[in-house]
């Protein structure tokens, strides 16, 4: 049963796209917790999938730029994260700027803010910091929408400049526009206002 369990779960991280960051909460169709950890531990340990942390493994993306291995995608990281505890999670800050394409810096400190509580992870040189928040701020949103306000906000009322309404307009589709008008219509009445210019 054990190496039943093993090469089902090698067989689902083969499908995984390279990089992308997993925990055995991605494998419960599989088997339980246990023995997919142990599972995940062996494979590991062989060289197929490398662990970032306690439970956190990726599937490697080896760089011949590089010539190593590299480092997992944070985005991708926090996401699994949020998968691996059950969060809803979208990027704030400077992270959610980065994410919308409206910053070309890179942060080291990744922020987001949760349904879950806080928490704070040092990867490498990266830091991921989890801010809880209200539940009307991230329920019955998309993770765009969301990005979106958060974006706005950390900006702050009255300091968005043209060139940032021009920069996310151009980077959202008709059809995204459509659905974060509609998603934030209950959000603060200065940040729905600059929206709307967004989408106009």
């Amino acid at each position: 049963m054990r190496e039943k369990y093993q090469r089902e779960i090698q067989d689902k991280i083969e499908s995984f796209e390279a990089g992308y960051v997993f925990s055995a909460v991605d494998f419960i169709e599989i088997a339980g917790t246990d023995p997919t950890n142990k599972a995940l531990s062996r494979l590991n340990e062989l060289g197929t999938i490398r662990r970032i942390m306690q439970g956190l493994y990726y599937k490697p993306v080896y760089s011949n730029l590089l010539d190593e291995y590299s480092s997992p995608d944070i985005g991708k990281l926090a996401e699994a994260l949020a998968r691996k505890y059950n969060w809803t999670i979208a990027p704030a800050g400077e992270t959610a700027l980065n994410f919308l394409h409206m910053s070309t810096q890179v942060p080291n400190s990744w922020c987001y803010i949760s349904d879950g509580p806080y928490r704070k992870y040092e990867i490498e040189l990266h830091e991921i910091e989890f801010k809880h928040c209200a539940n009307k701020e991230i329920s019955g949103r998309s993770y765009l929408t969301i990005s979106v306000i958060q974006a706005i906000k950390y900006i702050g009322k009255g300091k968005i400049q043209k060139e940032d309404i021009d920069r996310l307009s151009s980077n959202l589709s008709d059809a995204d526009k459509g659905i974060i008008l509609e998603e934030a219509k209950t959000t603060t009445s200065w940040i729905y206002q600059t929206i709307r210019e967004v989408c106009a």
